[in-house]
């Protein structure tokens, strides 16, 4: 997207998001999908919880993605304009499908029904994004469950033909034809939009499974897209400590994240971005939105591994309502990202 360094950003309110030189900002779509129609009829009380009438009932189908590229495009720093990259993380099939989450999911992609109504849902929301440019990021979570039922995303059953036959007709009916549909419905209504699947760390762990997981993606079609995303945490250390799990990062822990990202990347043949980052810091007090966690320190201490491990975008967010935010982390994010920006940023890996 014509940018040379490492791209910090996150998820965060419209003040945060002015006070520091953040690059990309982020939000979830997710919590089912319905027919766009209007907001304000028809609705069968769930229009408050789809994503396209969410921010304002009173609005057009929409004006919750289009309020999110106005915002990003008029972004300021220091007084003058700095247009952000606007991300979205699309996690709509665990709630549009209202099954269990794992194997009720990986089932509901061979529901012809529900299969149509999300395939519409995702070409509504390219439609709507256009000709802006956009990080499109699909689906946390599900692309490793599907790994879990099968190592092959080929001989997962999918309706993909039937769904959506005018935009993906030529498609295999298996996981990775959905994969492959998604991504090229976004180069035809989203053409200036990045596109990436999720990789899920946790499917069999870091160690030494880089390349697994890599062939998986590829097999995917994870290569028909600009990036792959993976995810360190989805809650801080120190809320983990509060239920007896250890998730603190160590050196030799966050080495091998490093080392298992990069083999993804180097696999697949396409660059990482690290997601929803847990943004906890040691001056916390490990109680609700003010919990510990050391991985925003240790990535902005260590750039220059981060650069190298093929990783082109570090995007920090709370994973759960309780969790460290950027507006409760005591504006940690916001000074290392700034001292960053003065030192002239991180130079990405060629």
């Amino acid at each position: 997207m014509g940018k040379t360094s490492l791209l910090i950003g996150a998820q965060m309110e419209d003040l945060t998001a002015n006070v520091a030189p953040f690059d990309v900002r982020y939000r979830y779509l997710a919590g089912g999908i319905r027919d766009a129609g209007s907001c304000t009829s028809s609705c069968d009380g769930t229009c408050g919880s789809w994503w396209g009438c969410w921010q304002d009932t009173s609005k057009a189908p929409g004006q919750y993605v289009l309020s999110h590229l106005q915002t990003t495009a008029s972004a300021t720093w220091q007084g003058a304009t700095r247009a952000q990259i606007p991300a979205i993380t699309y996690y709509e099939i665990l709630h549009g499908s209202k099954t269990s989450e794992g194997a009720g999911e990986v089932a509901a992609i061979n529901d012809a029904a529900f299969l149509t109504r999300y395939l519409a849902d995702w070409r509504f929301l390219l439609q709507t994004i256009g000709n802006n440019p956009a990080l499109l990021h699909i689906e946390p979570d599900f692309w490793g469950y599907v790994r879990q039922s099968n190592a092959s995303p080929h001989l997962v059953p999918a309706t993909v033909s039937t769904a959506n036959p005018s935009d993906c007709s030529s498609q295999a009916n298996t996981a990775t034809g959905l994969a492959k549909c998604m991504i090229a419905m976004a180069r035809k209504y989203a053409p200036n939009a990045k596109v990436g699947l999720h990789a899920s760390p946790w499917n069999s762990g870091t160690s030494g499974d880089g390349v697994a997981t890599g062939n998986f993606m590829a097999a995917l079609g994870a290569a028909d897209g600009d990036f792959i995303v993976t995810d360190p945490s989805d809650r801080d250390a120190g809320y983990y400590d509060s239920i007896g799990q250890n998730r603190w990062w160590t050196d030799t822990s966050a080495a091998a994240y490093l080392a298992w990202s990069k083999s993804v990347s180097d696999t697949v043949g396409k660059p990482g971005v690290m997601w929803q980052i847990p943004l906890g810091n040691m001056a916390q007090t490990n109680t609700v939105n003010h919990w510990q966690d050391n991985r925003v320190d240790y990535l902005f201490a260590h750039l220059g591994e981060v650069s190298k491990a093929k990783i082109v975008a570090l995007l920090f967010g709370a994973g759960e309502g309780q969790q460290t935010t950027p507006e409760s982390d005591g504006g940690n994010l916001i000074s290392k990202t700034t001292t960053n920006w003065q030192a002239g940023g991180t130079a990405l890996c060629k």
